[in-house]
């Protein structure tokens, strides 16, 4: 079983993963989905949140040596990202989608007077444009983003095009054809079930309307 694949299965393990073709999931972009991938999840196991911590380290290790900061989205990147920092015994910040409406009123949080190269820590990404936001954030700030990295990702086209304008290099840990293919081969859809999943796959945007 290859790496990505073992990943998916970990998610399947924690029950991250959850289906409902009946009453489909409402994502903040208005797209409607048969499946929906919780991350949130895995926190709550400490031997495969410690798994996932190791794995999300080894990966920034490896494909960014010149990585200096760690930043995580807010807010499901966080704890990731504050993991992974710990683990590379590097600086953490976080970002908001907005600046905070009170107090200090950041978007960046964190010690950041210092901008120094940084890797961005997703928990999922699905059409990309919460990504996309972080990074132009960072990058108006003076942080140089030199790639991102998440648990799981969709693979929709246009989150890969983004990234490729923005000249961000990113790498997932696992992605929905490696679920959907252990899914399978452990049988815990039915053949109708994995046709929705796959027509949904196709066009998203127009899935359910």
């Amino acid at each position: 079983m290859n790496n990505s694949k073992i990943v998916a299965e970990k998610l399947l393990q924690v029950n991250a993963v959850k289906l409902n073709l009946t009453n489909p999931f409402i994502w903040a972009s208005g797209w409607k989905s048969p499946i929906y991938c919780d991350n949130r999840k895995i926190l709550s196991f400490p031997f495969v949140r410690d798994f996932i911590k190791s794995e999300l380290s080894n990966l920034v290790f490896e494909k960014f040596s010149s990585v200096e900061m760690i930043a995580g989205v807010a807010t499901a990147g966080i704890a990731w990202g504050a993991m992974v920092a710990d683990q590379l015994k590097l600086p953490f910040v976080y970002v908001r989608p907005k600046p905070k409406e009170h107090g200090l009123g950041n978007q960046i949080e964190g010690f950041l007077e210092d901008p120094k190269k940084v890797v961005v820590v997703e928990d999922l990404v699905s059409t990309g444009k919460s990504s996309v936001q972080v990074v132009e954030t960072l990058r108006v700030a003076g942080v140089e983003v030199v790639g991102m990295v998440s648990i799981f990702t969709y693979g929709f086209p246009t989150a890969d095009e983004m990234f490729q304008k923005l000249a961000i290099p990113y790498y997932p840990l696992t992605d929905y054809a490696s679920l959907i293919e252990l899914a399978k081969e452990k049988g815990k859809f039915d053949s109708s079930q994995l046709e929705t999943l796959l027509k949904w796959k196709d066009s998203p945007e127009k899935w359910g309307r």
